[in-house]
């Protein structure tokens, strides 16, 4: 078992057990990369989870595996979490992933129509969500007349209308300038609170991490393993902003830096070794 404690920050049950998880792939001729090595961690239901760590240091593949697109070469993961009605999980990537020859509307729709939701309930639950993240006006655009930003709402209202158990986030907004930013953050937390979704996120912003976070899990440079966790006490609601100025929370960002200051020096320094 791993040494750090993986335990929830609170007493909610655990919804998501990685037990012991391992990667490796295939690269070049008969060799292969370990991307993650014993991995341990426990994800209380209804928590927020917000996961950093240096570049290539297995955590998109720790989502992947989560999501089901990547099965362990070592290890289990294990659900216990009830959604006999409902999808277990639903995935946002880095990149914008909209249809471009769906409307705004259509898009959010989506996950509904591959469910066979009748077509009254889903336009009725999709305008819901459109209109939440304030695409309303925007309802019957394609994504083409849409910015970025807009893009990437679309992405997170299809996620909620689709009511996944978990929802998985791959850098959603790390493509975006900085207000654009902070205003999803807003926007995401707004629609998340009350809705007793799990959520895992992952991101390399530090700032978004305690913004967003019930806890934050600092990984090590690859093969990825958990080099400490990080409760986020902050109370809910947030203000994605004023939170900038906080003491607590600076105090926080210079929590998570730490360890993660440690790997990313180690890292570089390999990679000037190597090219040296």
């Amino acid at each position: 078992m791993s040494a750090v404690d993986t335990s929830p920050a609170t007493a909610r049950d655990a919804c998501i057990d990685v037990a012991g998880v391992g990667k490796t792939f295939p690269y070049g001729r008969g060799e292969q990369v370990v991307a993650l090595d014993d991995f341990h961690l426990r994800i209380g239901a209804g928590e927020f989870l917000c996961i950093v760590g240096p570049s290539g240091c297995g955590k998109t593949t720790l989502l992947r595996m989560l999501a089901g697109l990547e099965s362990p070469t070592s290890g289990e993961v294990g659900w216990s979490i009830p959604c006999a009605d409902r999808p277990l999980r639903s995935m946002v990537f880095q990149n914008q992933g909209v249809f471009p020859w769906l409307t705004v509307v259509d898009n959010v729709a989506y996950g509904l129509t591959v469910r066979r939701v009748g077509k009254r309930e889903r336009r009725a639950v999709a305008r819901h969500w459109v209109d939440a993240l304030g695409l309303g006006r925007f309802a019957n655009a394609y994504p083409s007349q849409l910015s970025g930003g807009m893009q990437q709402r679309v992405n997170i209202a299809r996620a909620f209308a689709n009511d996944p158990a978990v929802l998985l986030m791959d850098e959603p907004f790390a493509s975006l300038d900085e207000q654009t930013k902070l205003i999803l953050q807003d926007d995401l937390l707004r629609i998340w609170e009350g809705t007793g979704k799990t959520v895992v996120f992952i991101t390399h912003s530090l700032d978004e991490a305690i913004t967003l976070g019930d806890r934050v899990v600092v990984m090590s440079r690859r093969p990825g393993r958990i080099k400490k966790i990080v409760d986020v006490p902050l109370p809910r609601p947030r203000d994605a902003m004023d939170l900038r100025n906080d003491l607590d929370f600076v105090a926080l960002r210079q929590k998570v830096w730490e360890p993660l200051r440690a790997e990313v020096a180690t890292l570089r320094g390999e990679q000037d070794g190597a090219t040296s």
